[in-house]
């Protein structure tokens, strides 16, 4: 028998009951569709992070603090652990051939008010040389000065989405506003940055002065008694410079903590690229798991159309009985089969790619509290989903098929 021949016999057998080919691929249908929408948010979320980064730009070193009793730097940001870093290690950096700029930055949740609008944000505090370092520009009014961090100002600088949701489309600038009960004035807005890392908008946080930070709104103590710091950001003119200075760092500040020749830094230093290859790393390990959790419809929908095949063969005993009777061989049975199953995990397949690519698309429309979830469909994961479908319906049309193409005819045509 030809292949088109029995192509068309098993694509008449199929629409012969619509319903029942209809619910047997929507196992696939949804299968297909789970990988291709989770696969797309994991995606997304990695070329986020890769963008948020790369426009912070990569000539960057972070100095953190660490902590010899455990907990990491989530600890020490949170006030669970000792911090060891400070304004003055910050400045002493400053001196190193290559740093173009050094900024010291503390970082919280806190609340903001202004009437009776009320926000959660990040709050950085920061040094003046903070906008420098992350590039960024301010739409209104101005970055606080070296004068309003040695004064330990209130002044506040507030993101464009934290300007937009308490104030609207008026200008902030001048305006009060209370940051954990505390008065602040309001003495710039940032430029729309756009991206989020690991969830937060890149738009949706407040900086004021360092000092401003330690004494009035999270006050956080080195085991020295000095006010701590718990990120120090450099930024490097030459990239290719980057190991050296990272030499210089340790050294400065190894000396400053008074550590010896044995003793290990009570600070880590990270580059840009390696933040973001940690990021990536983490992102592409939760692709991978959502792809895996998706998959799993896809075995349901096999097993569907496995059982919808044995089921068929069944019903179609007395058929399959006449067509050996006339001259159909075994071979012959078991393509035809082979095509059904085939076919209907295919066309759930298609069915499913499209539907993926409908739903991610949605999701990347979804606005939630300023931050869109960003989807990336890539055609290696489309071909892969696609492909897997196919074996799918060869792999759950074989028993069914070789069922059917072993009956012998004499007994089969007694059937029923």
């Amino acid at each position: 028998m030809k292949i088109l021949e029995a192509l068309n016999i098993a694509i008449r057998s199929l629409l012969a009951n619509k319903l029942r080919s209809a619910l047997t691929m929507l196992g696939i249908i949804i299968g297909v569709g789970a990988v291709i929408t989770l696969m797309s948010v994991g995606s997304g979320a990695q070329a986020a992070i890769t963008s948020s980064f790369e426009e912070m730009g990569t000539n960057a070193l972070y100095v953190m603090s660490t902590s010899a009793e455990g907990g990491g730097m989530m600890a020490i940001q949170y006030g669970t652990q000792t911090p060891n870093l400070t304004l003055e290690d910050a400045q002493a950096l400053e001196s190193i051939d290559g740093v173009a700029a050094v900024a010291a930055t503390n970082e919280n949740i806190a609340s903001i008010t202004t009437g009776g609008d009320s926000k959660t944000v990040i709050i950085h505090g920061a040094s003046a040389e903070y906008q420098a370092v992350y590039t960024h520009s301010i739409a209104s009014g101005q970055f606080f000065t070296d004068r309003h961090v040695a004064s330990r100002s209130a002044v506040i600088v507030i993101g464009s989405t934290v300007a937009k949701d308490l104030f609207g489309d008026y200008d902030p600038v001048g305006e009060r506003v209370k940051v954990n009960g505390k008065r602040f004035t309001v003495i710039g807005v940032l430029e729309p940055k756009g991206g989020a890392i690991m969830g937060v908008s890149m738009d949706d946080i407040v900086v004021v002065p360092i000092t401003t930070f330690q004494t009035r709104l999270f006050t956080q103590r080195t085991s020295s008694g000095d006010d701590a710091v718990q990120t120090i950001a450099l930024q490097i003119s030459d990239a290719e410079s980057v190991d050296r200075i990272t030499l210089e760092i340790e050294d400065v500040l190894r000396r400053r903590h008074g550590l010896a020749g044995d003793d290990e830094n009570d600070f880590a230093i990270v580059s840009m690229e390696q933040m973001l290859g940690m990021l990536q790393q983490v992102t592409g390990i939760f692709t991978i798991v959502l792809g895996a959790i998706a998959s799993i419809s896809l075995l349901v929908g096999s097993i569907g159309i496995m059982n919808i095949m044995l089921v068929s063969v069944t019903e179609r005993t007395r058929e399959i009985g006449v067509r050996k009777a006339v001259g159909a061989k075994r071979r012959d049975i078991l393509v035809q089969f082979l095509l059904e199953a085939s076919v209907l995990s295919l066309l759930g397949g298609a069915v499913g790619i499209i539907g993926g690519w409908v739903l991610s698309f949605l999701i990347s429309l979804i606005d939630i509290s300023g931050i869109t979830l960003q989807t990336v469909i890539t055609w290696d994961v489309v071909i892969l989903a696609f492909g897997v479908s196919l074996v799918i319906g060869l792999a759950s049309g074989i028993y069914p098929a070789m069922r059917a193409a072993r009956l012998n005819p004499i007994d089969a045509l007694r059937y029923g």
